[in-house]
């Protein structure tokens, strides 16, 4: 979905109306095959008899293989176990995965690695095995060595498998995220959500209904899990593909993550800018107070934060800032329109977000006086 860029008039009733989202349509009942080009769901990837991993992103042969340090300490047994199993010659890069790693030494580890393990340029991808840090460090290092070499990335967080990243391939098993913690599940749900409010109207509806079912299995739930991560990935790579579609929801949180580490997950950073974003809609008559309700009760059903204190402060201004320098000089903002679309805005001030930021305080003090409206 290309977003389409707005001058909203300001009147004292708020902006004319928009068009209306489309109504929902029924949700999928079985996983579609996703559209993302390269990308595949494999359950049982580590399986010996399951020959894709081996064989993914080119022939047979050495493979090195970077993993995230705790994936490795959940999964590193059956990962060699299966490239044993399989005849692959590996070697393995262990790495932190948490966004304080995300620097350049991590990727000059990763091309060093590469080097001295001696693969080939095109016929030895790299396999990368964990979160979206993990995918980041080791995406930069295959671009910037012997320029490029292929790498096959294995998410296994719901935020390295929703979010938009390059690659060969990309072999998804949900089995991964059997072994995450329940907040690293609902902060990778802020990913799934972000896509919902932008770009589909029946996943909002699918998470609304079964949204703390897929939290307390952990995206097992039979008939549910796959089919809603299937549908995530399909809109997250075409309905929010753009630039501006994926900027959604990385407006403030940035600033936010970056000053709140480690404090905030990514995902709560991203629900806390689309909570604030959600408001601002709202002023502005772009979403209508019932469905302002809605995606706020449902992302404090998913048990993820609505505000943080260092939005009314230090962030906000920060944040705003930094969205110009990334935008060529424009406050280029995605909002939602209703439940499952979205508009660009570019007339952004300062004092509109702080009025927002207020209206979110004490929306949340409300809530928070009353758990029972989760329910």
């Amino acid at each position: 979905m290309n977003l389409r860029p707005v001058k909203l008039p300001r009147t004292q009733h708020g902006p004319a109306p928009l068009d209306r989202p489309p109504a929902p349509t029924a949700p999928t009942a079985a996983p579609r095959d996703p559209v993302r080009p390269g990308l595949r769901f494999v359950p049982g990837l580590l399986d010996p008899d399951n020959p894709a991993l081996a064989l993914a992103g080119g022939p047979p042969g050495r493979r090195l293989v970077v993993v995230d340090a705790r994936v490795h300490e959940l999964h590193g047994r059956r990962l060699h176990h299966y490239l044993d199993a399989r005849g692959v010659d590996h070697e393995t890069l262990v790495l932190p995965g948490h966004e304080q790693v995300k620097t350049m030494d991590a990727v000059f580890q990763v091309a060093d690695r590469t080097d001295s393990f001696g693969i080939s340029r095109r016929g030895a991808p790299v396999l990368a095995v964990g979160g979206g840090v993990l995918a980041e460090v080791v995406g930069l290092a295959c671009t910037l060595y012997r320029r490029s070499t292929p790498f096959v990335r294995v998410p296994t967080t719901l935020h390295g498998l929703v979010a938009h990243r390059s690659g060969t391939e990309t072999l998804v098993d949900p089995a991964f995220l059997v072994t995450l913690g329940r907040r690293r599940v609902a902060g990778g749900l802020a990913e799934v959500l972000k896509v919902a409010l932008i770009a589909d109207a029946a996943l909002f509806g699918l998470l609304e209904r079964r949204g703390r079912d897929l939290l307390d299995t952990r995206f097992q739930a039979a008939g549910i899990g796959a089919a809603v991560l299937a549908r995530a990935v399909d809109a997250a790579a075409f309905d929010c593909g753009t630039a501006d579609g994926r900027h959604y929801g990385h407006v403030f949180s940035r600033t936010l993550e970056t000053r709140a580490l480690p404090e905030l997950l990514h995902g709560e950073a991203v629900c806390v800018d689309m909570a604030l974003s959600t408001v601002v809609a709202r002023r502005r008559g772009l979403v209508d107070a019932e469905q302002a309700e809605r995606i706020l009760r449902l992302m404090r059903r998913l048990e993820l934060p609505v505000r943080h204190p260092l939005l009314e402060s230090i962030a906000l201004g920060g944040a705003l800032a930094d969205t110009v320098r990334c935008r060529d000089g424009r406050r280029w903002l995605p909002l939602p329109s209703g439940i499952g679309a979205g508009v660009l805005v570019d007339d952004l001030d300062g004092r509109e977000l702080v009025g927002a930021a207020g209206w979110l305080r004490a929306w949340s003090a409300v809530a928070d006086a009353a758990p029972t409206l989760d329910g």
